[in-house]
């Protein structure tokens, strides 16, 4: 398949459902609406709710029913990045080669944006206009999924772990993976399990959705950290190199850059292997596992 179009096709769908269901910026406060929106459509690939799309299509499903779940994954994904840019976070100047949002349009309003597109994300999903279009006990487990992999046992807790270890010397690999399976992985496994259960999925197909979220997931961090060795500023949208300036926990840090290189392989070996009851319904996922390995940017 050519996935450069496929993530294209599927992108410019993403981008005019987030479109339509974002508040305007004319609608009050001004101010917070433009910000919210300002990060959302600064240029990201749209990776997680394309993942639950493509998930979707995987088992089977009509990915129509799964496209508010996929904004409210990205909504949720632009939140995270909104707060980890900040001063008492990772204090960075750029994302997607863009000002960050706190540089743009302060600390207080970037953080309430963060705070709006989290709750807005859980507002589109409840929507009794999406709930009539789906089996109520699916889209009670895709809430549920996305609840707890976005909050303290997933996503954020990944990111306290994150900065407790910055600096540290001491740092483990077992608390890297930690890391990296819940800042970064979390939220990838749950676009693909929530895009299962929305498709439809039987126990069979949803043990290996749920399998290759978790391996795709962690590739996808393992790369980010090569990528901040050896990509440049310009090819991942921020500051190269910032995590080793700051002594971040990464897989290189811990096991070297060829040790890194290889696990993420395994990673996506391991993905790709999930995925062997599925035929070429399944081939999106598998090559977008290919691409999180070997992507430059």
């Amino acid at each position: 398949m050519d996935l450069k179009a496929y993530l294209k096709e599927q992108c410019v769908r993403v981008d005019a459902a987030l479109d339509n269901y974002l508040p305007k910026e004319s609608e009050l406060p001004h101010s917070l609406h433009k910000s919210m929106r300002y990060s959302v459509f600064a240029g990201g690939k749209r990776v997680r709710p394309i993942l639950m799309l493509a998930a979707c299509q995987a088992v089977g499903g009509n990915t129509d029913l799964a496209i508010p779940a996929a904004c409210a994954m990205e909504m949720i994904h632009t939140y995270s990045l909104i707060h980890d840019d900040l001063p008492a976070m990772d204090d960075d100047d750029f994302r997607r080669g863009n000002p960050t949002n706190h540089k743009v349009f302060g600390e207080a309003i970037a953080i309430l944006a963060g705070d709006a597109l989290l709750t807005e994300a859980f507002k589109l999903i409840s929507d009794p206009r999406f709930a009539r279009e789906c089996e109520p006990a699916a889209r009670l487990a895709v809430i549920h999924e996305i609840a707890v992999c976005a909050g303290s046992y997933g996503m954020v807790g990944g990111q306290v772990i994150d900065m407790e270890s910055e600096g540290k010397a001491d740092i483990d690999l077992a608390t890297v993976q930690y890391i990296h399976t819940h800042k970064t992985g979390a939220l990838i496994k749950a676009s693909v399990v929530a895009g299962a259960l929305l498709g439809g999925a039987d126990h069979q197909k949803l043990a290996a959705i749920t399998r290759y979220g978790e391996a795709a997931g962690l590739a996808f961090q393992i790369a980010d950290d090569i990528l901040d060795i050896e990509g440049t500023t310009e090819e991942i949208g921020k500051d190269a190199g910032s995590d080793q300036a700051r002594g971040k926990a990464t897989y290189p840090a811990v096991m070297g850059l060829a040790d890194a290189k290889a696990e993420a392989q395994a990673m996506m070996d391991e993905a790709l292997g999930a995925l062997e009851i599925f035929s070429v319904e399944a081939d999106p996922l598998r090559e977008i596992a290919k691409y999180i390995v070997q992507r430059k940017s």
